[in-house]
């Protein structure tokens, strides 16, 4: 089973995918065709954006099953309606009136087992893709996208992480933002998560959120501070005071900004940029021990 860590942040622009895809790249230096870059933001997968040259090498239809009431078999009786958790289906006896909300089903088949009359069958939807590139420089690039008026995101997610070579030693999932349903998918399984926040008001509320999360689901977790330097020290007394390890940051820079708006990584990044980074990667290190019998990560 690999090693995996989530990048998640309580809030859209913190730099999260800037984080995962860095991140990525530099593990891959020592983990080379044995890591994986899993873009968990299936409403808006943009990782592959920060790798030239990446080529489609698979790509998988996802779908759903959706549950279709035959209305001359049907009965309306509602036990169908009854036994769904999600509310997806309405029935109206005296309308003779049956029906399923796609976007509210969650394809849990319960009510098969409900009907006692055959009266439901299952047909699939498409809900979106997953995608698995591979580029010259990088090995294990993956990710969902959500088709256009689906709302079945952590559906798609659950799917999406399904894929991922149990070969490969290292997983990093690059997650949706904020701290709903998708993300709580994508952390559900990971053996770390990095939370990546902003010195800022807006950075230090949506923290509070996702540390309260973590505090739910109960995964070790740190933090990165990105954009450093900017705003207060309001988020670093926050981390001091519940004891959240910060393993590194990356300060605000416009040269920095330009360079990564271009769409380069940390290779084609200045020393200092780097430097963070590496401090980063090595105060994670010790994080990346997997036991199986007496073997270790060679790192």
């Amino acid at each position: 089973m690999p090693y995996k860590i989530a990048i998640a942040s309580g809030k859209g622009g913190t730099g999260k995918t800037t984080i995962a895809v860095n991140l990525y790249s530099m593990l891959n230096k020592v983990f080379a065709n044995r890591i994986e870059l899993v873009d968990c933001d299936v409403e808006e997968p943009n990782d592959l954006i920060f790798f030239e040259g990446a080529y489609k090498e698979k790509q998988e239809e996802i779908f759903q099953l959706i549950p279709n009431i035959d209305k001359d078999k049907c009965t309306f009786c509602r036990e169908c309606a009854e036994y769904c958790e999600f509310n997806a289906i309405v029935v109206i006896p005296p309308a003779n009136f049956a029906e399923v909300n796609k976007s509210l089903c969650h394809s849990c088949g319960a009510c098969l087992v409900a009907c006692k009359h055959e009266a439901i069958s299952e047909y699939p939807e498409t809900i979106g893709w997953v995608n698995s590139y591979q580029t010259k420089n990088v090995n294990g690039l993956k990710e969902g996208r959500l088709k256009i008026g689906s709302a079945m995101q952590t559906m798609l997610i659950k799917d999406l992480k399904k894929r991922v070579s149990q070969n490969t030693e290292i997983v990093v999932y690059d997650s949706p933002p904020g701290t709903s349903c998708p993300v709580v998918e994508t952390i559900s399984d990971a053996n770390y998560v990095i939370l990546v926040t902003e010195p800022t008001l807006f950075g230090l509320h949506d923290l509070k959120l996702m540390v309260n999360l973590m505090k739910e689901v109960k995964i070790p977790f740190g933090a990165i501070v990105n954009k450093a330097g900017l705003g207060n020290n309001a988020v670093y007394e926050y981390l001091k005071s519940e004891g959240i390890e910060l393993l590194g940051e990356i300060p605000f820079s416009r040269e920095y900004a330009g360079i990564y708006a271009k769409g380069n990584i940390v290779e084609n990044m200045p020393d200092f940029i780097q430097v963070n980074y590496e401090k980063i990667v090595e105060n994670l290190s010790h994080k990346l021990i997997k036991y199986e019998g007496d073997n270790y990560f060679k790192w």
